[in-house]
């Protein structure tokens, strides 16, 4: 990963190729780089970041750390909300009801990963079937008729 804070150079961005004003709050662009092998071949992925923070606050090994911490809060909950609750395919579109939503997938995705399951459709599969053990990961007593 490299970063570029140079705003003469910087203004450029956001001008369609032309000097022109620069971005208000842009402080640095950065080029990020992801190597991965996959059965047996190299892929590359290149990214493109613009921040608001300076060099001073965060230089380059910075601005990778929290590039990592993003993706990483990425795959551990956006990706399972994505895949496993299929969440991109919802109906619910009205008033505060997708917000509503999104909180009762991460709720389950912490009470899930809480009770010690790291693979969450695994465990949301095996709860729809053990309606006993799923009352109890919740503290609540066994369900009528069970």
């Amino acid at each position: 990963m490299w970063a570029l804070a140079d705003p003469e150079v910087n203004g450029y961005a956001g001008s369609a190729g032309t000097v022109g004003v620069a971005w208000p709050h842009l402080q640095q662009v950065c080029r990020l780089e992801r190597q991965r092998d996959m059965k047996g071949k190299k892929h590359v992925q290149v990214s493109y970041v613009i921040t608001s923070l300076s060099a001073t606050d965060a230089d380059a090994r910075r601005l990778l750390t929290i590039s990592r911490e993003h993706w990483g809060i990425e795959n551990r909950i956006h990706w399972v909300r994505d895949v496993t609750f299929d969440e991109d395919r919802s109906q619910v579109r009205l008033g505060a009801a997708p917000q509503v939503m999104a909180g009762l997938r991460n709720l389950v995705i912490s009470l899930v990963r809480r009770a010690g399951h790291s693979n969450v459709a695994a465990a949301l599969r095996r709860h729809n079937t053990h309606l006993t053990e799923a009352f109890n990961m919740l503290g609540l007593a066994q369900p009528l008729g069970q």
